[in-house]
């Protein structure tokens, strides 16, 4: 991965962005792709949507990575200086003990301590149960006066960990899930540019709120009106231990995007995105969802009349905890074929089944 690209990624993942608060990853997202833009918009919802001019009259396409990460939210603060908090999106608490986190507040943000009793402590048959939220606690280190002035009702917070290499051109960081798909959107927009520019409109899409429920990719959707939408995402691999694949299919770290098939899929564009990755010799793998995929090609797909909607997966290890775990190759490639696709698509081209 080049550089430069590698350098996006990493400030992107570790601006902090849970979902409603996305303003930091959203600016990280406009700095980047404005050279290879024609014009960057961020509408009333916070989404961003920087757009290449097509060419001619062929099909617009929109490509939509969302920005917002799970996290918490400060929620009261003890007459002892510590915080309560609740989940902001799917959050695992079998995770939370013991973990550093940043409390962003309007006057930076401030390091504490996911606090519970030591097990030493606990009864017996609380050791055997996973610590429920209420009972857990962000220690800043300082006194209530402190905190209260600082910490204000609201506040969001996020793991304390950012990106880092590892193994064999693996990749482990927090929220991957999905700035990962708002990088390829940008760099999908980079490529084709490179290239001369597509037949059509080309938008990159980094929507807001999807982790609550889908909520910038459907307004998003609705604004640009594509033609073609595709949701770029994390899929589960699963090639590690205790992964029933009977259940949850095949996909594998290293060995190509996810292109999903299923009745949230239009299926010209499936075929068009197999095309394309067989013509550029692309590794890909092929995921069966029988409904919706619980990611904004749903909302895409249902936008106004209906659009030829799809889903480009990077396969993901670990998803929704601190320690998400993908591979730069298949994330490269990600970027790679949906450039190939968008640059293939001719005027008039046909997406009705």
């Amino acid at each position: 991965m080049r550089s430069e690209s590698l350098d996006f990624l990493s400030t992107l993942v570790e601006a902090p962005s849970p979902s409603g608060y996305e303003q930091p990853a959203a600016k990280v997202f406009r700095e980047y792709i404005a050279p290879f833009a024609d014009t960057v918009e961020t509408n009333v919802m916070g989404s961003v949507h920087a757009t290449l001019k097509g060419l001619s009259d062929g099909p617009s396409v929109m490509l939509a990575g969302h920005i917002d990460e799970v996290g918490l939210m400060v929620t009261y603060i003890t007459d002892d200086g510590f915080i309560a908090f609740k989940p902001v999106g799917g959050v695992d608490a079998h995770l939370l003990p013991g973990k550093r986190v940043r409390v962003h507040t309007k006057d930076g943000s401030l390091l504490g301590v996911l606090g519970r009793m030591p097990i030493h402590l606990l009864e017996e048959d609380e050791r055997k149960q996973v610590s429920k939220m209420h009972k857990l606690f962000i220690d800043l280190g300082m006194g209530v006066e402190d905190v209260r002035a600082k910490v204000r009702i609201g506040d969001p917070v996020t793991f304390d960990v950012g990106l880092e290499l590892f193994g064999n051109g693996m990749a482990v960081s927090r929220a991957f899930d999905d700035k990962m798909g708002a990088w390829a959107a940008a760099e999908v927009l980079r490529l084709v540019k490179d290239a001369g520019g597509a037949k059509g409109d080309i938008i990159a899409a980094a929507t807001v709120q999807e982790e609550i429920g889908l909520r910038g990719g459907t307004t998003s959707a609705y604004g640009i009106d594509p033609d073609v939408g595709i949701a770029i995402e994390v899929g589960h691999a699963t090639d590690y231990p205790d992964v029933d694949k009977r259940k949850h299919g095949d996909a594998k770290c290293g060995s190509g995007p996810i292109i999903t098939r299923g009745a949230n899929i239009n299926p010209m564009v499936f075929d068009l995105l197999i095309a394309a990755a067989d013509a550029e010799k692309i590794p890909y793998q092929i995921d069966g969802e029988p409904r919706g995929t619980g990611t904004d090609a749903n909302a895409i797909q249902l936008s106004r009349g209906g659009k030829a909607a799809a889903l480009v997966s990077v396969p993901l290890r670990y998803m929704h905890t601190p320690a998400e775990v993908l591979s730069l190759d298949d994330l490269e490639n990600t970027a790679k074929l949906l450039a190939a696709f968008v640059l293939r698509l001719q005027p008039g081209t046909d997406f009705t089944p």
